[in-house]
């Protein structure tokens, strides 16, 4: 990554991984499913993106746990024991391809490496290997030189201000809250944002109807990210 000279100041991009830089067609949800089946014998029911989007992966398995009546008193090694089996699963999902890169992704985070601009870190639910699992595959992962991750906290409302002292650290900048963006699909990517002073791009790749996505209140709304130069003048504000 190109950072540029002392008298300019990158701003910190903090990107959601599933709706936002890839589809990947279920394979989490199916490796989610499998692991609690394989850990506990009971599959649980099947749940839409909107039952979970947004949320982390802990929470996610907390409450699938819970409501399936699978367990009424959810451990840490619980939680442990069926992300160990999801990693494993998720492996075996990403191995039959299929992926998505979306629209512009490529071309944005390549400009951002590139331009000194901007550092690139991911805010996701994903564990942390599983956001390397997912976004390996279609050569993302080394884009982002930073993150925060549902392996770090459960509630996502914390994550951001993880990633930004996290960058902080590697650079040795100090980003302010108005130079920080928070790119995401779902309200909850919004809230996170907002709750921590950052500022929102919601993008409407992920299935979330666009009038929704803007009652969340985001700075900027995008159909996607394809159209470069509008991206550029939203982040660049």
């Amino acid at each position: 990554m190109t950072l540029p000279g002392r008298n300019h100041t990158p701003k910190l991009l903090l990107f959601d991984v599933d709706g936002t830089l890839i589809l990947s067609g279920g394979k989490g949800k199916n490796a989610m499913l499998a692991a609690v089946a394989q850990e506990f014998g009971h599959t649980p029911r099947q749940f839409t993106f909107k039952d979970f989007a947004g949320s982390t992966d802990p929470r996610i398995i907390t409450t699938l746990l819970t409501q399936n009546g699978i367990s009424q008193t959810v451990t840490e090694a619980d939680i442990q024991r069926v992300l160990r089996r999801y990693l494993v699963c998720l492996q075996e999902e990403m191995a039959g391809g299929g992926v998505e890169v979306l629209p512009g992704v490529r071309e944005l985070l390549s400009y951002a490496r590139e331009s000194g601009e901007f550092v690139l870190g991911l805010v996701t639910g994903n564990l942390a290997e599983g956001a390397r699992i997912k976004l390996s595959p279609v050569g993302l992962y080394d884009y982002f030189a930073v993150g925060a991750y549902g392996s770090d906290e459960m509630d996502r409302n914390l994550l951001p201000p993880i990633a930004v002292q996290r960058a902080e650290a590697r650079f040795r900048i100090r980003f302010a809250p108005e130079n920080v963006w928070v790119i995401g699909d779902t309200p909850r990517d919004v809230e996170c944002a907002r709750v921590n002073h950052y500022r929102a791009l919601a993008v409407a790749t992920g299935g979330w109807p666009p009038a929704q996505l803007q009652e969340s209140a985001p700075d900027a709304l995008l159909p996607d990210l394809s159209d470069m130069e509008a991206v550029l003048k939203i982040l660049r504000a």
